[in-house]
This record gives C-alpha cells, sequence and structure tokens, in this order.
C-alpha cells in the first residue's frame, strides 16, 4: 500500500486566553480541536470552512511555525514533533507555503530577482552566474518573462505578485505546497488564470498540494480531495466530486447549497442557518454544530459529540444521523 506523503493524526491548537484582567484561571481557544487527514503524492487536498473555523492554523501547526497541543504529524513517514532542529529545516525546505495576499508577501525594497534568489542563496549558496540562471529558470516556469527580473513589487500586477511568490516557493524544490487562500486577493479573470496554472505546473513537477480556502468553487476545481471544516473539526471529508454533488453533513449541505447556481431559485435550494458561529473559547457540548443545525434528532445531539462514520467510498462524517 503506497504510503501518504503527508499523514495529520489527531491535531490539536488551543490558545490559552484570559477573559478579563481581575478572572482568575485561564480559558483556551480551541483552533484545531482532533484534525486528522492524508494527503498522497502528486494529489491536491482541500480544506474548507467558514473564517474562523482554523484552516489556516492547520498549516501553521504543520509547518511547525506553532507548535500543537496535542497530535502528530507525519512527512514522508518522520514525524514532525520528534524530529530535531535540523531535520525540520530540511523539511521545512520540502514544504512550502504560497501565501494569501501577494501584495505583502513580497518586500517592497526588493526586486523580484532579490526575492526569489533569496533562498537560493541562503540555503543552496548559489552565487553569480549560477544564481542568475537558476531564477531565470524559475521564472520561466511560472511564466514570467526575463524583463519581469528586476522590477519592484509595485511594478507588478496581483496574479504576477503570486506568480513571483510562487517561483520563490518552487526554488528549494519542495514536494509540498501549501497554499493558504492563493486566490482570495486577485481579480476573478486572473484567479482562474492562476489556477489553471497551478494545475499544470502540479502535472509538470508532480507536486502535492494542500488547498486551505472559504471559496467552495476554488477548491472543487483544483482538489481531489476536501475536508469541510467547523469550529476546529472536520465534519465531512471525501472525494472532491462525490461531497460536492452529494453533500452529508447538513453543515457541508448548507454550505454548498449558498454557491450560485443559473437559473435557480435561491429560496428554493437555499439552507439557511440561524445564528453565529459560536466562539472556538466555548465550544457546544455534544455535536458543535447543533445550535445552527436544521436537522438535529434530539438530546443527543446536545450531549454527545459524534464520532467521524465511515461510508463504503471512504467518506468520512460526523453526524448523529448516521450511527
Amino acid at each position: 500500500m503506497v504510503a501518504p506523503l503527508l499523514e495529520v493524526k489527531n491535531l490539536r491548537k488551543y490558545f490559552p486566553f484570559r477573559k478579563g484582567f481581575l478572572t482568575r484561571g485561564k480559558t483556551y481557544v480551541k483552533a484545531i480541536d482532533g484534525v486528522s487527514f492524508s494527503i498522497f503524492r502528486g494529489k491536491s487536498f482541500g480544506l474548507v470552512g467558514e473564517s474562523g473555523s482554523g484552516k489556516t492554523t492547520v498549516a501553521r501547526v504543520i509547518l511547525r511555525l506553532i507548535e500543537p497541543t496535542e497530535g502528530e504529524v507525519f512527512f514522508e513517514g518522520r514525524n514532525l514533533f520528534e524530529a530535531s532542529e535540523d531535520e525540520v529545516e530540511v523539511m521545512r525546505r520540502e514544504m512550502q507555503i504560497i501565501f494569501q495576499d501577494p501584495h505583502s508577501s513580497l518586500n517592497p525594497r526588493k526586486t523580484v530577482f532579490k526575492s526569489v534568489a533569496e533562498p537560493l542563496v541562503i540555503h543552496e549558496k548559489l552565487k553569480g552566474q549560477k544564481l542568475r540562471e537558476r531564477v531565470e529558470e524559475l521564472l520561466e516556469t511560472v511564466g514570467l518573462k526575463q524583463e519581469h527580473m528586476f522590477r519592484y513589487p509595485h511594478e507588478l500586477s496581483g496574479g504576477q505578485k503570486q506568480r513571483v511568490g510562487i517561483a520563490r516557493a518552487l526554488s528549494l524544490n519542495p514536494k509540498l505546497l501549501i497554499l493558504d487562500e492563493p486566490t482570495s486577493a486577485l481579480d476573478v479573470s486572473v484567479q482562474a488564470q492562476l489556477l489553471n496554472f497551478l494545475e499544470s505546473l502540479q502535472k509538470k513537477l508532480n507536486l502535492t498540494y494542500l488547498f486551505i480556502s472559504h471559496n467552495l468553487a476554488v477548491i472543487r476545481y483544483t482538489c481531489d480531495w476536501v475536508g469541510v471544516m467547523y469550529l476546529g473539526k472536520i465534519v465531512e471529508m471525501g472525494e472532491t466530486e462525490a461531497v460536492f454533488s452529494s453533500p452529508r453533513h447538513p453543515y457541508t449541505q448548507a454550505l454548498i447549497s449558498a454557491v450560485p447556481v443559473p437559473e435557480a431559485e435561491p429560496s428554493e435550494r437555499m439552507i439557511l442557518l440561524e445564528g453565529d458561529i459560536p466562539s472556538a473559547i466555548n465550544i457546544p457540548s455534544g455535536c458543535r454544530f447543533h445550535t445552527r443545525c436544521p436537522v438535529k434528532i434530539g438530546s443527543i445531539c446536545e450531549e454527545k459529540e459524534p464520532l467521524p462514520f465511515r461510508f463504503s467510498d471512504g467518506r468520512e462524517v460526523s453526524c448523529h444521523l448516521f450511527h
């Protein structure tokens, strides 16, 4: 059996939080609360959910930018949290992140050449003609020309800036790219171009993607598998097209029903959820979705947290309706 490139097991991250100056004791923001998934080499996995669901925190823990409260992350079979600092440094070179905002991810005082060359100088010790040739090669890979090499970020479009970020991430030949809302700051037409480019790049370099987005259309277009997050937990996970064509968790059904469909009456198809997402400081007991669920089946939803139910097609759904 083929082993996954990345395997996340029961990952939790709780941030300590003090309610007030005169309040004794600590409480915790449960940013991620028992997240598990795997990504196989050359495939794309999407994490989707509303803002505050914990998607970006998952990425930060995987990269060890912050330490977990509990859980394990295996990269090529190696446990990231048991690795030495030198081993982590090597693994970080093989896992790169593309940030959400291309405008703020580049240093405005550095040319494109300097931004892309920096990791090559630090890690590969390249210089002179070899450095220039490698930067030119990377810019060509992402569809930028030699004329862009000595421009500053303010002289580039949003799509060009994002491509510079991708070139920089590719400079160390990573195996996994984490894309944190890579299209959210771009115009719709530029979004489509970038997604097509990322798809072709994945095929060319056999890259593995972890896509993080609140945009369902982006996840459906780019990902092989998807995990739907709500309040720090994956409530449904499965093959992307199966989840989108036949969602099983009530939250997934509500999310997908809100995606605009031509010639459909909104009132006929949209599932409206009542109330706001509860605070991650005070997560409801039982099923964390029960306060907004339109098909709650009684006290069990309020008292007992549902375990993931695994279907024959590999889909996992955390809902008492299936137990």
